[in-house]
């Protein structure tokens, strides 16, 4: 317990920049806690969303989370992290909402895409509007970063979006002095981005710091890959492999982790936590870099972002 004014100086001067950022992201949820009836946490099985987890822990516990984990399934996830988040809700005991993006292709709300870089990342969108429908959250939390994508360097902390799940970035709030403001009009939703000030290398960092487990393919490991578009994608059932195709055998680890048909490897020997942070002070490549997704348009993100993603 702190006592005098002098006893806080001497505590701020020794909290590191992890500390600060670790109680920007506790205050931010708590915030949602209070602030907003029905939230949800939305959880990918990536790095961030764990890191999420992390800090929910700390803002929450002894008790339970003030919401669910909410993860959209495209049903061509990593299996690797598939079980890291079944493994993770069970030693959370906390309650796991599942959306199936196959549902919304059997309902006819989403196409599946054709071709060979067919994939289900953008499909996404439909099933997370109707799984904020369906159970009537009015926020939504997101690990997303400004560091990681320029639209995303566009967001608030808190972010509106309408009653039809659709995000205009010269409509968004000031967040002066670190205010929030959680007021929405019925059927608006809020996405709310707890790291938005962490970079990628901050959240290694921090989760070296906390040890916090990951999934397996966040290191170096040995699996079979195909060239495309310069870029290691790992081989599926799914990935549209074709007699231009060779396919290699490779010691690669992914920085970030999304639909495999559109989440690209990275050539690595990185086993452990210190090798990883290693190659990200030296990569010259943002971790988003590695998502085909991003590369179909200089405003990909941003357009698919109006439309109701992440």
């Amino acid at each position: 317990m702190l006592h005098n004014k002098e006893e806080i100086i001497d505590y701020k001067q020794k909290m590191d920049y992890l500390d600060h950022l670790e109680a920007e992201a506790i205050y931010i949820l708590r915030e949602v806690a209070g602030q907003f009836e029905n939230p949800a946490l939305l959880f990918s099985g990536g790095k961030d969303s764990i890191t999420l987890v992390h800090l929910a822990k700390k803002a929450f516990r002894p008790g339970k989370f003030p919401f669910p984990l909410v993860h959209i399934d495209t049903g061509h996830n990593f299996p690797e992290t598939i079980e890291f988040r079944d493994w993770l809700v069970e030693q959370l005991g906390e309650k796991l909402i599942v959306g199936l993006v196959q549902e919304s292709i059997d309902q006819g709300k989403a196409v599946e895409q054709k071709g060979k870089s067919a994939s289900r990342n953008a499909l996404q969108t439909v099933t997370l509007l109707d799984t904020i429908e369906k159970y009537g959250f009015d926020a939504c939390i997101g690990g997303a970063r400004r560091d990681e994508e320029k639209a995303r360097a566009k967001e608030r902390i808190f972010s509106v979006r309408d009653e039809f799940g659709q995000w205009d970035p010269k409509r968004q709030r000031p967040e002066l002095w670190n205010i929030l403001n959680g007021k929405i009009h019925k059927g608006e939703n809020v996405r709310v981005f707890p790291i938005s000030n962490w970079t990628e290398l901050d959240v290694w960092n921090y989760i070296k710091r906390e040890n916090i487990a990951l999934p397996s393919i966040y290191f170096s490991h040995e699996r079979d890959v195909v060239l495309r578009n310069g870029q290691w994608m790992a081989t599926a059932p799914f990935l549209h492999i074709d007699g231009e195709d060779i396919v290699e055998h490779k010691s690669v680890r992914f920085r970030t982790v999304g639909d495999m048909t559109c989440t690209a490897a990275v050539d690595s020997v990185a086993t452990e936590l210190d090798d990883i942070i290693a190659e990200i002070k030296a990569s010259t490549v943002s971790e988003r870099g590695a998502r085909m997704d991003d590369k179909v348009s200089e405003a990909a993100m941003e357009e698919r972002k109006k439309q109701g993603y992440f």
